[in-house]
């Protein structure tokens, strides 16, 4: 059925992106938190890799948005991305 075909997916296709970006990926956590009508996804990242994931004026950080959006409208879901620190 595909990567996008259910919400775990959606969770891994962040981690899969994400884990590259920072110099600890065992540290990168990705919770889940279900609402009415929006999935929203808390990523947490080890301490010192934040400024990576949101990189420069926060384009890193949109760019990792704008692929989940695309992807969760792919599998008929709302699904947004929390940075946390």
């Amino acid at each position: 059925m595909g990567l996008f075909s259910r919400k775990q997916g959606l969770k891994d296709y962040v981690e899969h992106i994400v884990k590259p970006l920072v110099e600890a990926p065992d540290a990168v956590a990705i919770t889940e938190v279900e609402g009415e009508r929006t999935t929203v996804l808390e990523l947490r990242v080890g301490e010192g890799d934040l400024g990576k994931v949101i990189g420069k004026q926060g384009k890193t950080a949109q760019a990792i948005r704008t692929l989940l959006t695309a992807a969760s409208a792919r599998a008929g879901q709302r699904t947004v991305l929390e940075i946390l620190e």
